[in-house]
């Protein structure tokens, strides 16, 4: 019973996780638009890090632990599980991915503007296929 909880528990941080960013990219998106220390900007600044801090980070930190915890709970998953080891460079993906807009917040913070509306929009796609293969991955277990 507790791998169960444990498991809706690793769910429910991805799901927010995930949330999280897939909307991040568009913030930035908007926020290109925004004259620099403008009141619009400045309450995307506001938005940006509350979501940063509040949801997308905390989201990540708890679907990593359940997910090393479920793996814990089951040690014998890692043998002969390819489809797993490839759900974990994918998330490694995320995180990434993570990492860099932890990056451009903080340039949106200081009213930096390195990069163009259309990059922004690039790579709110890239979270999004990331997903795709981990949820493929998880329920097919192709290899």
């Amino acid at each position: 019973m507790a791998y169960l909880w444990v498991k809706a528990l690793h769910v429910i941080a991805i799901i927010a996780w995930m949330a999280a960013m897939l909307y991040m990219p568009r913030l930035f998106v908007y926020h290109t638009e925004t004259e620099p220390g403008s009141a619009e900007s400045e309450r995307f600044k506001v938005m940006e890090r509350r979501l940063l801090k509040a949801i997308m980070t905390p989201a990540m930190i708890a679907t990593f632990i359940l997910g090393i915890t479920l793996v814990a709970m089951e040690p014998g998953w890692l043998k002969g599980q390819g489809w797993l080891h490839a759900k974990v460079l994918l998330v490694l993906g995320l995180a990434a991915m993570h990492g860099m807009m932890s990056k451009w917040r903080k340039e949106f913070e200081r009213d930096e503007r390195a990069r163009p509306q259309k990059f922004f929009r690039i790579m709110n796609e890239v979270p999004t296929a990331l997903m795709v293969g981990v949820v493929i991955l998880v329920i097919v277990k192709p290899f």
